[in-house]
């Protein structure tokens, strides 16, 4: 088992990327903590590379990033299901269920913004410098989400919403 409050990359630690969504931080403040352990030695590896290769660069050019979703693991994720999609997300990284990983995607995720730079900003230099697998932003002003995989298709999908309130995918090609 990896130590939580050891360095996950130069900027964060293993603890601020398990610990960071608003429903955990509900949970421990309402003394209900959510086991978000990840039990795959291959997850914090995941979550180190996706630290090192983004986290660490974004904080080197923009700023120290907030996060506000990092690792999710089966008990933080029945919670916020309708929002999510693990099969597809890698906020599961490598973790398993019944045998097989949840994404198949494998990698690691987060999600994040720069306080005072827009989100498409630091998206297109992620682009530009950086390898990754999918980066979805939902507005300037609102994080983004970026994932690091062993094959990345470097896709950059912005959700548009619509007069009538729903977003809608519009992949971006730069």
């Amino acid at each position: 088992m990896v130590d939580l409050d050891s360095r996950c990359g130069a900027v964060f630690t293993y603890r601020e990327l398990l610990e960071c969504s608003n429903t955990w931080k509900q949970a421990a403040a309402d003394q209900k903590p959510i086991d978000n352990l990840p039990r795959e030695q291959s997850t914090f590896a995941a979550l180190h590379a996706l630290a090192v290769e983004i986290l660490d660069p974004v904080a080197a050019e923009f700023g120290r990033p907030t996060i506000t979703y990092g690792f999710g693991g089966p008990q933080l994720t029945r919670l916020i299901a309708a929002q999510i999609a693990p099969h597809l997300d890698q906020h599961a990284a490598h973790e398993q269920r019944a045998g097989q990983p949840i994404c198949t995607r494998l990698g690691a995720a987060v999600d994040f913004l720069v306080d005072g730079v827009p989100s498409l900003q630091v998206a297109r230099w992620i682009f530009e410098h950086r390898r990754f697998d999918r980066i979805y932003l939902y507005g300037d002003e609102r994080p983004m989400h970026v994932s690091l995989g062993p094959d990345p298709a470097r896709m950059v999908v912005e959700l548009r919403r619509t007069p009538s309130g729903h977003q809608v995918p519009h992949r971006l090609r730069w």
